[in-house]
């Protein structure tokens, strides 16, 4: 009779998880937990994970600095999370701070971040808990010098003493996607209205003045060239990859024609070493080329870099 009545217990728990498991779920955790790992109920995946193979991101384009006005989403002056109050500098310029690199991956994978941007792990992106959004970053991975530029659209870590959480692929360009965790430099770069990025000097002086103080012979390009350039109005193109297969570069191709049709104009330019640069346009004007920008992103597509390609 006890035997039965076991079975019978079994059997409604199983029937009704959530009430038998109402203060320990099938992980092991209590209610609270399971909410943290849900977001409430917002992810349906609680434990985050890489995605699935082994991703290769030496085609992805580093990202250039820009200056960029704060995002309406994500800069309140001080928010609360569990509990703790955290509080948002006005300012990210002069911010540099060592510690502890995470990653987040496929649970948040096509999700909002804290400015209402949709989260892509295969872009170099970031979380951080006080930062201005947006502010790029140079991330520096101390145990082997590997380095990155990210771009902070989103808030985290909160948990443990985490100091950034960084996009699958940021980690992965770091080469610790596959640790979990990485002893990192950050350094931020606010380029002022106006002025460009330098990468070839360091994070101190990353910004270099425009154009018009540099000489013509500056920016050198030719037919088959590519480059990122300074003044917006000088943009004729969108990047969204650059790849060592010409099969690869066009898989995206056809991808960009499912979704927009015959109404994108798609170059894949071979370059003089060997890559194969997927590229959208030429744009008039500035605000053609945002309007592009923006539905490229809208549509999954990283966020693409704007690029000169001059015949």
């Amino acid at each position: 009779m006890k035997i039965i009545n076991i079975l019978f217990v079994a059997g409604i728990c199983l029937l009704t998880l959530n009430g038998c498991l109402s203060t320990r779920h099938v992980l092991g955790q209590d209610d609270i937990d399971y909410d943290k790992a849900s977001g409430g109920g917002r992810y349906s995946i609680l434990q985050d994970h890489a995605p699935t193979g082994d991703i290769k991101v030496d085609h992805l384009p580093d990202l250039v600095p820009k200056w960029e006005p704060k995002s309406r989403g994500g800069n309140k002056s001080s928010y609360e999370v569990w509990g703790k109050t955290y509080q948002v500098m006005d300012s990210a310029k002069g911010y540099s701070a060592e510690g502890t690199a995470s990653w987040y991956g496929k649970k948040f994978h096509g999700h909002k971040t804290s400015n209402g941007e949709i989260y892509d792990m295969y872009t170099f992106s970031a979380a951080h808990k006080s930062l201005p959004i947006p502010t790029y970053l140079k991330v520096t991975n101390l145990d082997n010098k590997q380095t990155v530029i990210v771009r902070v659209n989103d808030r985290g870590p909160f948990h443990g003493d985490r100091l950034i959480d960084l996009s699958y692929a940021a980690a992965a360009r770091l080469d610790y996607h596959k640790k979990g965790l990485a002893r990192v430099r950050i350094e931020a770069i606010t380029p002022e209205q106006g002025e460009i990025y330098n990468p070839v000097n360091n994070v101190n002086e990353d910004i270099a003045r425009s154009p018009e103080s540099l000489p013509a012979k500056a920016l050198p390009v030719t037919s088959s060239s590519v480059s990122v350039i300074s003044t917006e109005q000088q943009f004729t193109h969108l990047q969204l990859g650059a790849f060592s297969a010409e099969q690869s570069a066009d898989r995206l191709k056809q991808r960009l024609f499912e979704s927009f049709d015959t109404a994108i104009k798609i170059l894949v330019n071979q370059q003089d070493d060997g890559l194969f640069k997927v590229l959208v346009g030429p744009y008039s004007d500035a605000n053609e080329l945002t309007s592009w920008q923006e539905k490229l992103q809208k549509e999954g597509f990283g966020n693409p870099v704007r690029v000169v390609l001059i015949p």
